[in-house]
């Protein structure tokens, strides 16, 4: 079972190709960044509105509109992304199952119930250091990551594809 979801995967491969040079583009379509990453261009629109709403990226109109992000790269976190696509939803739900052991024949004693189960306990911690995790990693870090591991036009090479499907659109007939 997944916690983060799959649109969190696609929206962070995207993300990065926004953070401009050395990485990718400043701005692109949702249908170019689709086609890029072999997406459905419906599931990503969905993706790129949580984006929107949640101020990590701003839509242009026209031909050439696209979208770009909001603010510098940097100050996105991987977290502000999580929780733009998947929402502040906790890691773990605690169904209170404690109480309810035959032994205790319906009537639970208190010291079975009271105070924060320890399962739940560890959990609420396990998630405490993901998000921690996740807010310490930025957009910035992940383009620096993958254009570590990238040959050196990479970048080069994203911008061209993204510029000609840009071209492409304004030299069509409307």
């Amino acid at each position: 079972m997944s916690f983060i979801t799959t649109g969190v995967e696609y929206g962070l491969h995207c993300l990065t190709y926004l953070v401009g040079p050395p990485h990718g583009a400043r701005e692109a379509s949702v249908r170019d960044l689709a086609e890029l990453q072999s997406v459905p261009a419906d599931f990503l629109a969905k993706v790129f509105t949580k984006l929107r709403r949640a101020g990590l990226v701003n839509a242009s109109e026209g031909v050439r509109g696209g979208f770009a992000l909001a603010r510098p790269a940097a100050s996105i976190s991987v977290l502000d992304v999580v929780e733009a696509i998947d929402g502040k939803r906790s890691l773990f739900e605690c169904n209170d199952i404690r109480g309810n052991c035959a032994i205790f024949q319906g009537r639970a004693p208190r010291w079975a119930t009271t105070g924060t189960c320890s399962i739940h306990a560890v959990m609420l911690e396990a998630e405490k250091h993901m998000r921690r995790s996740l807010a310490e990693h930025s957009l910035a870090d992940l383009a620096d990551a993958i254009g570590s591991k990238a040959r050196q036009d990479y970048g080069d090479d994203i911008r061209a594809w993204l510029g000609t499907r840009a071209e492409q659109k304004v030299r069509q007939p409307g």
